[in-house]
């Protein structure tokens, strides 16, 4: 596989695979049932130059299969406490049990 290098291309890579669902702007589901979703995939972006473009991407999923979607957050000092408390109750996939 060849290796993305850039978020656009993650980004349209995971849309490929199902990952409809903008979690930045519809994050309710996943608040509201944080037990019925799970990390898939995370994708880690660091800025050559600029602090301000590190970025991180998950891949979310929920356990049934039905909903695939995306949220994108800023990373270190760019990082949004809401999308960090969003993410922080699920589960990586490969960690469930």
């Amino acid at each position: 596989m060849e290796q993305m290098t850039t978020l656009s291309e993650v980004l349209n890579n995971l849309k490929a695979e199902g990952y409809t669902e903008d979690f930045n702007v519809n994050p309710e589901a996943v608040r509201q049932h944080p037990e019925n979703f799970v990390v898939d995939q995370h994708y880690r972006f660091e800025g050559e130059s600029n602090p301000d473009d590190e970025a991180v991407v998950y891949a979310i999923s929920s356990l049934s299969g039905d909903v695939k979607g995306v949220l994108v957050d800023g990373y270190g000092t760019s990082s949004d406490e809401a999308t960090e408390e969003l993410v922080k109750p699920l589960k990586e996939r490969n960690n469930l049990q």
